[in-house]
């Protein structure tokens, strides 16, 4: 049976992933043998903003060329049974009535949200808006990027039929089906957390027209088939795509190796999620003071999550020093920072001087001396005070989620590609005074491709896919060291954060 461009045997169905990250994605293949999920990585590129005239952009129409490369090179590896695309959440591409792109998908980091937030609560108040959304309150949600064309573009408004968020957009490219995935949805602070449609009364008050959402669909849905001229043009048969869980954190939870119902997790990125799984949202005083985040994951659960500005600083930090001819690997710096004296100087990751590309490292100087500390000066110094702060903002999250939850978590599981820093690992630690489970590092492409397999039938339920994922990926224990230590740096950093 030929099936995606290959002859399918019936013991052994393979599934291809694309994962996209902010700086770059990949196509991976994934196989179920043996109760393991085996995974191949067979393309790579680069995913990269462009600034035209002020704006950054995604390169929308080059990501849907790679994503055709990563195709062809599956179907040279055997091919697949289907697909399915996770990427960060928020931005969107927005469609005319013929289902055209009308432009490139905005990136969240740029300018265009600033201020939005206040213009917003004009018409909405931020209590009534949480309420209904159950979002953590963030510059770059879809609702402020939208808020920012009612404002400054609203031609552009006029003009769109339909607006797809990244993974959907792509769907509809490869389907020609027009859908909004579950888990994507709950990421644009403009869905009704608790009965999970598009807020009516969140639209009508910032005046953003309801036409143009599409159906909600439930994560792991078959949208479509790859439509005749993908087929054609890339000389393969028909596969199933399917909406995962299109958010990148959520198919990252969907890997978390854990049997416990109560878990905690950090997926660690470019952003830090930090949550836990539950069956319904929290929203109330105690969550809108912690700005934590309802959001949908696989399964009609809700993920309560605190959204870090995780190892942003110290990629951005690295591309720094490599403008200045300094070029090291992260194993390099996290050597140097490893022999850095600790506990000298603390960072709030949020604070909002960081969100911007840019000088990372002589911006943590500045705020270090604006806090009253010694500025870190060498990049050991400098990377050290980024492991401590974000370790440090951990904990600070933990005490909020379980505050919230009132709920107590012995173990916290990380995942996902920044735990390859054995550094962070053992610092959370301490600074969580919690035993920390690492591992998979490749959580989002095991989540979305057992979702996939869930999908086929090939995995009965999210238990059973995460005993597998277990059984496929190795994960490491780091225990609490220099907790008193920790301590006291928790209460300085606390002071910090809070100046």
């Amino acid at each position: 049976m030929q099936k995606g461009g290959r002859q399918v045997n019936n013991t052994k169905k393979q599934v291809l992933a694309f994962d996209f990250g902010a700086s770059s994605g990949r196509a991976i293949l994934g196989t179920l043998e043996d109760g393991k999920i085996c995974m191949e990585e067979v393309y790579r590129f680069s995913n990269d903003p462009v600034i035209v005239c002020g704006a950054m952009y995604w390169d929308t129409l080059r990501q849907f060329f790679e994503i055709k490369q990563g195709i062809v090179k599956a179907k040279q590896k055997g091919g697949f049974e289907s697909l399915g695309i996770d990427t960060w959440g928020v931005d969107f591409g927005l469609l005319d009535e013929h289902g055209v792109l009308l432009e490139n998908a905005v990136h969240y980091r740029d300018d265009r949200t600033v201020g939005m937030q206040e213009e917003a609560f004009k018409k909405i108040s931020r209590d009534e808006l949480y309420d209904m959304t159950g979002n953590q309150f963030e510059n770059f949600n879809t609702v402020f990027q939208l808020y920012s064309l009612v404002q400054k573009r609203p031609w552009l408004l006029e003009r769109a039929d339909k607006l797809l968020l990244t993974p959907d957009l792509f769907n509809y490219f490869l389907t020609g089906e027009q859908k909004a995935e579950y888990t994507m949805a709950t990421t644009t602070q403009l869905m009704d957390a608790r009965n999970k449609v598009w807020s009516d009364r969140v639209l009508q008050a910032l005046e953003i027209p309801e036409r143009i959402f599409p159906e909600i669909v439930p994560s792991g849905t078959v949208v479509g088939t790859l439509s005749d001229d993908i087929c054609a043009e890339l000389g393969i048969q028909p596969a199933k795509v399917i909406a995962v869980a299109s958010h990148d954190t959520q198919s990252a939870v969907a890997a978390v190796p854990t049997r416990e119902k109560d878990f905690i997790f950090i997926s660690c990125g470019t952003w830090s999620l930090f949550g836990t799984e539950l069956k319904a949202p929290i929203i109330g005083e105690k969550s809108l003071e912690c700005n934590v985040s309802n959001e949908g994951g696989y399964g009609d659960t809700t993920t309560l999550l605190k959204n870090i500005s995780g190892l942003w600083l110290a990629q951005e930090s690295r591309r720094q020093w490599i403008r200045g001819g300094q070029e090291y690997s992260f194993g390099e710096l996290e050597k140097m920072a490893m022999k850095a004296e600790p506990f000298q100087s603390f960072v709030d990751p949020d604070a909002p001087e960081f969100v911007p590309a840019g000088n990372i490292p002589e911006r943590i100087r500045e705020f270090c001396r604006r806090t009253g500390q010694k500025a870190p000066e060498t990049i050991g110094e400098i990377m050290c005070c980024i492991n401590q702060s974000l370790a440090l903002k951990y904990r600070y999250a933990l005490e909020q989620i379980e505050s919230c939850t009132g709920r107590h978590y012995p173990i916290i599981h990380m995942i996902g590609g920044g735990i390859q820093s054995r550094l962070l690992c053992q610092m959370t630690a301490g600074a969580a005074g919690r035993k920390v489970m690492a591992g998979p590092v490749e959580a989002t492409a095991l989540g979305n491709i057992a979702i996939q397999f869930m999908s086929l039938g090939e995995i009965k339920d999210m238990t059973e896919a995460r005993q597998i994922i277990a059984n496929s990926e190795k994960t490491y224990e780091y225990i609490p060291q220099d907790e008193e230590k920790w301590n006291a740096a928790y209460e300085r950093f606390k002071t910090i954060i809070q100046k």
